[in-house]
């Protein structure tokens, strides 16, 4: 859902003109400070993939301001099964998201500010972004002890990450986002971000854990308003420009043409998991029947998304060896995904024998199955 500019987000930056979509497209040179109207996370990634193909950064450098309503995103090259909890994201409606950058694995909701400097590649300098933000925060609050480190990290306090960074080069292009945490929901955060799988196996690039804190908690006063307005201050300053800064609405085709086929793309679950580099799982099901504990090996290979090699370790004549190997042959093939999984094993219960002892091991075996997805 698109969301207009409130009230609220026209007043909160009364000192700064925010210019029309027509500012956007008629402006000539220099640098813009572009804010997306959108919370959902596809589309403003979405916006960030159109203005590295499509505008001309020979001639401007652009700041790219987004917030997004609860989303984990993961890197490129990243697993996400490895990264989060999918079943607690669906639980609680959070969407999973891959950007086109690198880098690891982040919580986002409406406490936590997002970033994109884009600049052509010669003039590409993740540490002078940071240090931008960080001077912003010191102007807006001299006592923060904030600092960046080695590895693009913003650090408060010294210990306490407030914000990551990741990005992308191209050939001529280039952008360097990082997150800000304000205020955002730290129990959702290291729910979401904490994977439950045993046994995978991955060469995907793995995310580095850091103790996190929100600016608020060291500072009440502060808000995401307050922060946004510092940065944009500071961006203006050094790069000699006015405060202005152009709302975008990234569905609108005649600003972005392209711009909805990007959002789909991102939005697809060949994008989401599919191009999660191939992983293997090896664990043992631990399943509760009657008065015993089954324990029941599973062995998958996972490539693009999709189960490779599937084996199941059952305790012999637990369940007929047709109906057995119909599991595994339906599996083979199959997207590694509980919906998919819970479609094929409905229809594979149709075709068992009319036995409820039968039934009881089938629903057990498939039930954990699906909690392994």
């Amino acid at each position: 859902m698109v969301l207009q500019p409130s009230l609220k987000n026209c007043l909160w930056l009364s000192c700064i003109l925010r210019t029309t979509k027509a500012g956007f497209r008629n402006t000539a040179g220099g640098a813009l400070i572009i804010q997306s109207v959108s919370n959902d996370v596809y589309q403003n990634l979405a916006v960030e993939d159109w203005i590295h193909d499509h505008m001309d950064l020979e001639k401007r450098q652009v700041l790219f301001l987004w917030r997004n309503s609860p989303a984990v995103v993961i890197g490129r090259h990243q697993n996400p099964w490895q990264e989060c909890n999918l079943r607690l994201l669906r639980q609680k409606n959070i969407k999973l998201a891959r950007r086109r950058s690198g880098g690891g694995t982040v919580y986002h909701d409406l406490g936590n500010i997002n970033l994109t400097f884009f600049t052509t590649r010669k003039k590409y300098e993740r540490m002078e972004n940071l240090k931008l933000v960080v001077k912003a925060l010191k102007a807006l609050r001299p006592q923060l002890n904030v600092h960046v480190t080695d590895r693009y990290d913003i650090l408060l306090d010294r210990h306490y990450k407030i914000s990551g960074t990741a990005a992308k080069l191209g050939r001529t292009s280039a952008y360097h986002h990082c997150t800000l945490l304000c205020n955002a929901d730290k129990f959702v955060l290291s729910s979401v971000l904490k994977s439950p799988y045993k046994g995978l196996k991955s060469n995907a690039t793995p995310s580095v854990p850091a103790s996190v804190k929100n600016l608020f908690e060291e500072d009440p006063s502060l808000t995401s308003e307050m922060l946004l307005d510092a940065i944009v201050k500071e961006y203006a300053t050094q790069h000699q420009i006015e405060h202005h800064i152009t709302l975008i609405n990234p569905a609108d085709e005649t600003l972005l043409p392209g711009i909805n086929n990007k959002t789909k793309e991102l939005q697809a679950w060949e994008w989401v998991y599919g191009k999660t580099p191939k992983f293997s799982i090896s664990t043992c099901l631990n399943m509760a029947y009657k008065d015993s504990v089954l324990d029941v090996k599973v062995n998958m290979d996972v490539k693009h998304g999709r189960i490779e090699v599937c084996n199941i370790d059952l305790p012999e004549q637990w369940l007929p060896p047709a109906l057995y190997s119909k599991l595994v042959k339906g599996l083979t093939g199959s997207k590694f995904c509980p919906n998919e999984t819970t479609t094929l094993v409905t229809t594979l219960l149709r075709v068992c024998p009319q036995d409820d002892e039968l039934h009881s091991r089938w629903n057990l075996l498939c039930e954990n199955m699906i909690m392994l997805m």
